[in-house]
């Protein structure tokens, strides 16, 4: 019989689409109706690395994608939010949470697929409430879950027939090592471990693979899979580099140990099917949970050794800022309310320190249009709103505590500071944005207004940082300084924008290049009125 090779090959990739689309759809629909909150669930749930492990797996559940979740813990490291022990957890819990998708498969219930996309496509198109549209999304997913399956399983049937392909499943039956290179290569193409184990299950309920070549290939699919975090890190931070390196390092060992023990485990694995009477695709998604499960229970207790090795193999800093509180003791607010207050005065330094640190990221941005300034920037901005509520919350401790007027008095100051420093971190993170706008717009801004704009900015910078050193010394003569050099700032803003309508009117620059231009010194204004804000405090003026 002659192989209708267009025939196979549209059925396979057509469904492959169709099954990844599925995937997503469905992680989507369950993404939005647990709430946006999954960074959330990652930052609050990791206090140890055994949390992490049910965070991980919680997510992974959520989204459907253990890479996407190394990609979640890949930004919270590289924030400061988590320690790479606690994102070790988490990817050990991403790997047992991918195997749930494996597990949907193996309920074999491809011949409903249609009947339920009808359903997910009714609660989508058919009601307005939210919920609804969410659980329709679901519906719809799964459906186009198994009916993509179905296709692909249709597409390689015959390939039963195939002299070439017999071969090749003899080979790895034979060969387990090269069943490993077979499954991380078409993982690395497909980009989704979900999907290739979803073909194995497809290919071993076909009988066109046995046990002893399909269990390599599992290995192999989970090796695979890493891929995503590698092309995530690669140009990345030091800290993303350490989660990928984790991420393929804890799949290689897992499989050497499955490879050395791989008679045993293929015995094991036919047990299951037996004793519980499982079909061909429950049989792989049990395989899989195991070799996941057990990976993740044998590497547990060498976490720390783990992180080591990554740290050793990728030398450098975790991460740019520190989200976390060093200073915020709350048994000082109870033993000793004057040594709180001092505490939380640190606490507001080291965040003054961070707007001045975000400012200069910005300016640099301003300059390189490199992504890796924004960022930094970005993380900066996230930081010192943490700290914000931190302090904030900390401070409205302490003003329930027995303070005397000159304490109550510096309380007050410290509570508007903080407030002044978080906005300063609003005002550069809105100068970041209209950057991005320019360069997204390909929007040109004139040299002779790009050489003002550093002048204004490197003179706001300045202000900050006196502001800052203002309140860290209670020196009134730097706080005078701060008023002088904010009335600087007030009267350049005024001269550039008299500046920008003169080259407006010459045609020099355009209407586009004069809104991103006058919105950034508008907010290096503002960031003056909030440095001069801290100043006056300092100098006890209202």
């Amino acid at each position: 019989m002659e192989l209708n090779w267009q025939e196979m090959l549209f059925q396979f990739f057509g469904g492959l689409g169709i099954f990844l689309f599925g995937i997503k759809y469905m992680g989507d629909g369950l993404q939005k109706s647990a709430g946006e909150r999954l960074k959330e669930i990652l930052d609050k749930f990791t206090t140890n690395p055994f949390m992490g492990v049910l965070a991980g797996i919680f997510v992974t559940v959520l989204i459907q994608s253990s890479s996407g979740t190394t990609v979640i813990v890949v930004g919270l490291v590289s924030a400061g939010f988590m320690t790479l022990r606690q994102a070790i957890g988490v990817i050990m819990g991403a790997n047992i949470g991918t195997t749930v998708t494996a597990f949907i498969i193996g309920v074999d219930i491809g011949e409903y697929a249609l009947p339920i996309i009808a359903v997910g496509t009714i609660m989508l198109f058919f009601f307005k409430n939210k919920k609804v549209h969410n659980f329709g999304q679901m519906i719809f997913g799964f459906g186009a879950l198994f009916y993509g399956l179905e296709l692909m399983g249709g597409g390689m049937k015959p390939l039963r027939s195939l002299e070439a392909f017999h071969d090749l499943t003899v080979s790895m039956s034979d060969n387990p090592i090269l069943g490993v290179v077979v499954g991380t290569l078409f993982t690395v193409i497909v980009q989704s471990s979900s999907a290739t184990i979803g073909i194995l299950q497809e290919l071993y309920s076909s009988n066109l693979v046995d046990l002893q070549a399909g269990l390599p290939i599992l290995f192999g699919d989970n090796i695979g899979t890493t891929i995503t975090a590698v092309l995530a890190a690669l140009g990345a931070s030091v800290a993303a580099r350490r989660a990928a390196a984790v991420h393929v390092l804890f799949n290689l060992i897992g499989t050497t140990i499955f490879l050395i023990i791989l008679p045993f485990f293929t015995k094991f694995v036919v047990f299951l099917q037996s004793t519980f009477n499982l079909n061909e695709p429950m049989t792989i998604a049990f395989a899989h949970g195991t070799f996941n499960l057990t990976n993740t229970i044998i590497q547990f207790p060498f976490i720390a050794i783990l992180a080591v090795i990554v740290t050793k193999l990728i030398p450098g800093q975790d991460s740019i800022v520190d989200y976390n509180s060093k200073h915020l003791d709350p048994v000082f607010i109870e033993q000793s309310p004057s040594i709180a207050l001092g505490q939380a005065k640190e606490e507001v330094l080291r965040m003054g320190a961070f707007a001045v640190k975000g400012l200069q990221e910005t300016n640099e941005f301003l300059k390189s249009k490199s992504s890796k300034n924004a960022e930094a920037a970005y993380q900066i901005e996230g930081a010192i709103n943490n700290l914000d509520k931190k302090i904030t919350n900390y401070l409205v401790d302490l003003s329930s505590a027995s303070l005397s007027e000159s304490e109550s008095e510096r309380h007050s100051i410290l509570m508007d500071t903080v407030r002044d420093i978080e906005r300063v971190g609003d005002h550069f993170e809105n100068i970041i944005e209209l950057i991005e706008y320019q360069q997204s717009n390909k929007v040109k801004i004139t040299d002779d207004a790009m050489s003002d704009l550093e002048v204004m900015f490197n003179l706001t910078i300045e202000t900050v940082e006196k502001a800052i050193k203002s309140l860290d010394l209670n020196d009134i003569e730097i706080a005078r300084e701060v008023a002088e050099k904010e009335d600087q700032i007030d009267k350049m803003e005024r001269k550039l924008r008299k500046q920008h309508i003169l080259r407006l009117n010459e045609g020099k620059c355009s209407g586009q290049a004069g809104i991103v231009y006058v919105d950034i010194i508008s907010n290096l204004e503002r960031i003056g009125d909030h440095a001069v804000n801290i100043a006056e405090a300092v100098l006890g003026v209202e």
